[in-house]
């Protein structure tokens, strides 16, 4: 982990970790109740505030993996169901599951459950988002009009590689859940457009080669 991005809060019975090269302040840790985070104290989280319990619950609300957590004198790991890849409203793709983005995962282990993904093209944190998608504006409202063709299981490891100046590949088992919350898209395998020029988003149509994105 690189310790001048990442910071440890330390508990008798659990211990957070922010990933700050990960956190879009969505707010989910703020907003939640009681006295685990606190804007404005110093230090910003404390752990013998809440249960191991609270404290793994808050943690998973995060969508982009910033925070995580580990139990002392356990092994304790988020139980995943299926993978899945929710299209949000003029924003990022957030994505659930047993993740393999890359291998992002050895210097980043937040994102082996849960990550936020660029979608409009501009990040400096490629393949993550960096909220950029805010200062352009990026707009797509999150529509996703293919079914896909299905997939026998909904356990297998979702392998994501962000290709070379191009989409984001998955392979695995997934759903795609339009912005308007519906299961919309399942499948086994698809390329997801991250150049923000797509005309058939959440899907690449190959636009990235007549724009130009560079994925670096």
């Amino acid at each position: 982990m690189d310790q001048k991005k990442v910071f440890d809060y330390s508990g008798e019975q659990v211990d957070v970790h922010w990933d700050s090269r990960l956190c879009i302040h969505i707010g989910e840790c703020g907003h939640s109740e009681g006295d685990l985070f606190e804007t404005g104290r110093d230090p910003w989280c404390i752990p013998d505030t809440a249960t191991i319990e609270d404290v793994a619950e808050v943690c998973a609300r995060c969508p982009s993996g910033a925070l995580t957590y580990t139990v002392k004198n356990a092994n304790k790991a988020p139980q995943i169901s299926a993978n899945s890849v929710q299209v949000t409203y003029n924003g990022p793709l957030y994505v659930l599951g047993d993740l393999n983005i890359g291998g992002a995962a050895q210097d980043m282990p937040g994102t082996r459950y849960r990550a936020a993904l660029c979608r409009c093209g501009l990040s400096a944190n490629k393949p993550f988002c960096d909220n950029s998608h805010l200062k352009k504006p990026f707009e797509d409202f999150g529509a996703v009009g293919q079914k896909g063709p299905g997939f026998s299981s909904a356990s297998s490891m979702l392998n994501i590689t962000p290709a070379k100046d191009g989409p984001l590949l998955l392979r695995g088992s997934v759903s795609i859940t339009s912005g308007s919350g519906r299961v919309a898209w399942q499948g086994e395998e698809t390329a997801l457009c991250r150049c923000g020029a797509s005309s058939n988003k959440p899907f690449c149509d190959g636009s990235h080669l007549q724009v130009g994105f560079k994925s670096d």
